[in-house]
C-alpha cells in the first residue's frame, strides 16, 4: 500500500512538472517581440528617411546656334531644394534663366520644351512678386565678359521626385535665354532667343 501511494506521488509530480512546461511554452509563444512605439517590425532602421538628401545633375546643351554650355545641380535637403549652375559660352551681360514645363530639350532652338513651368496658373512675375510668379520663374544672373555666369537659387516650393506636381522639378526643363527677363511682358519676359537648354530627369 506505501508503494503505491508513492507510485501515485511520482505521477502527480511528473504530470505537474510536465503541465507547467506547456504553459510557458505557451506564454513564450503568445508573448510579442519587444516594438518600439510607431515602428514596423518589418522595417530595419535602415528604411529611407523623408528628409535625406536628393541630387540631381543636368547637363545643358547649346541652343539656337549658340555656344552656351553648362551644368545644373539641384540638391534637396530638409524641404528646400538649391539650385547651382554655372555657364560658360554666353554673351557678356543680362541673362534670363527659367524652368520650363516639358524636359524635351530636342529641338534646334529649345521650344521643344514648352513655355514657363507654371503648376500653380500664375501670372509670369520676379519670384515672390505679390501679383504672381510662375514656379518656374528663376530670374536673371549676369555673365562676365569671358561668357561665363554663375546662379544660385534656394527654395522651399520645388521638390525633386515628390508626389506634389506644383512642386515637383522632375519633368522640366533648365532653360537660359539670350536676352534679360523684364519681369513685366506676358506670359515669359520677353527673354529672347533661348540659347541652352537641359532636361531635368
Amino acid at each position: 500500500m506505501k508503494k503505491v501511494g508513492i507510485i501515485f506521488f511520482t505521477l502527480a509530480l511528473v504530470a505537474f512538472t510536465s503541465c507547467k512546461d506547456n504553459k510557458k511554452e505557451s506564454e513564450d509563444q503568445d508573448t510579442p517581440s519587444m516594438i518600439e512605439p510607431g515602428m514596423d517590425s518589418d522595417k530595419s532602421d535602415m528604411d529611407i528617411d523623408d528628409s535625406a538628401k536628393k541630387t540631381k545633375t543636368v547637363m545643358m546643351s547649346s541652343k539656337s546656334n549658340s555656344n552656351v554650355k553648362g551644368e545644373v545641380t539641384f540638391t534637396e535637403e530638409d524641404g528646400v531644394v538649391k539650385m547651382e549652375a554655372k555657364f560658360s559660352g554666353l554673351k557678356p551681360g543680362t541673362h534670363a534663366i527659367h524652368l520650363h514645363e516639358t524636359a524635351d530639350c530636342s529641338s534646334d532652338d529649345g521650344t521643344s520644351s514648352g513655355g514657363h513651368w507654371n503648376p500653380t496658373d500664375e501670372r509670369h512675375g520676379k519670384w515672390g512678386d505679390s501679383d504672381g510668379y510662375h514656379k518656374g520663374d528663376i530670374g536673371n544672373f549676369e555673365a562676365d565678359k569671358d561668357g561665363n555666369g554663375t546662379v544660385t537659387f534656394e527654395t522651399d516650393e520645388w521638390c525633386i521626385g515628390c508626389d506634389d506636381d506644383t512642386k515637383n522639378i522632375i519633368g522640366t526643363a533648365v532653360v537660359v535665354h539670350e536676352g534679360e527677363d523684364d519681369f513685366e511682358s506676358q506670359p515669359a519676359g520677353d527673354a529672347g532667343a533661348r540659347v541652352s537648354c537641359g532636361e531635368v530627369k
